[in-house]
């Protein structure tokens, strides 16, 4: 058994990839801590697999014949890993300096914290917010909606832990899955991911199942991590909108029940409706035309999928 499994699920950003494998061959010299890592490639159909029998050949590699889902890949990662700790990472991102020692550092001084995840940086270096606290119907009306602008700061403040410092460490609710470090002994109370959510909030779901079991989340502002951010979504733009709030209904579904999860079901379903009628209005009057047509049939497509509560 070693240490730490790495497991990172791709598809189709090979050069990204390239250089997150290139930051944890720098970040593990020196390290303590023997690391194994584990790329589960989702049917790529750009140069990936290729690219990492040859210039990887240490990386554990495992191709699937279908694009299974950002989820259950990392489930199929986490069932090959052997690491005393597991450490999701996306393939859009890099690793700064000693970040996963320091992480395992705090695990192993720390018998309580079952997950935790680092301070995260976009690429210009500014700060992405990564840390959360348990989302409320309130929340979900507003956040990642066209009516964000509208909430009250209290509501998206308490949401984002922005009381909480950015270099800081701190007990979160939950922490995003671009970089999350757990116990092997918490996948082995609780289970992997559930793949109920092909995509998105999988890892809130995860968190909060960790800590009904008694184990605590951190955040861990001293230890960074650089986040290109959501390349591999942006290859199919409608189908990251229906599974982004379809996860989102499945959340409140599941921990909120069904009558929750309907009501904000026909707010998004509202809230996609008031944008075809603004990008029909910014089309008509020629602005931007081509692209308010692609928005008003990506809106519609997510209407007509009538975004199911699962």
């Amino acid at each position: 058994m070693v240490d730490g499994s790495i497991i990172i699920v791709s598809w189709n950003v090979a050069d990204l990839l390239e250089a997150c494998l290139r930051s944890i061959q720098v970040s593990a010299r020196g390290s303590p801590y023997s690391i194994e890592t584990i790329v589960v490639d989702s049917a790529s159909t750009d140069d990936t697999v290729a690219r990492l029998r040859q210039n990887f050949p240490e990386v554990t590699l495992l191709p699937q014949s279908a694009n299974l889902g950002f989820t259950r890949c990392n489930n199929i990662g986490l069932a090959a890993a052997t690491g005393r700790y597991l450490f999701l990472l996306n393939p859009d991102t890099e690793l700064v300096g000693d970040v996963l020692p320091r992480l395992i550092d705090y695990l192993e001084a720390h018998s309580h914290v079952g997950i935790i995840g680092p301070h995260t940086l976009n690429t210009d270096g500014t700060h992405q917010s990564t840390r959360r606290r348990f989302p409320t119907l309130l929340t979900a009306v507003f956040e990642s909606t066209w009516l964000q602008p509208l909430a009250p700061r209290f509501i998206l403040d308490r949401y984002t832990c922005a009381d909480v410092p950015d270099d800081a460490i701190a007990e979160v609710d939950w922490v995003q899955g671009s970089a999350l470090l757990a116990r092997r002994a918490v996948y082995e109370q609780i289970g992997g991911l559930d793949e109920g959510y092909i995509m998105y909030s999988e890892e809130l779901d995860w968190c909060r199942r960790a800590k009904a079991a008694g184990w605590q989340v951190i955040y861990q502002g001293e230890a960074r991590i650089i986040h290109h951010g959501g390349r591999s979504s942006e290859q199919a733009t409608t189908r990251k909108h229906v599974l982004f709030q379809e996860s989102k209904l499945r959340y409140f579904r599941k921990y909120h029940g069904r009558w929750s999860a309907q009501v904000l079901r026909i707010i998004l379903l509202l809230n996609y409706l008031w944008q075809i009628a603004i990008e029909s209005l910014k089309s008509l009057l020629g602005h931007k035309r081509q692209m308010r047509q692609e928005r008003i049939h990506s809106y519609w497509q997510v209407i007509r999928s009538g975004l199911k509560v699962q």
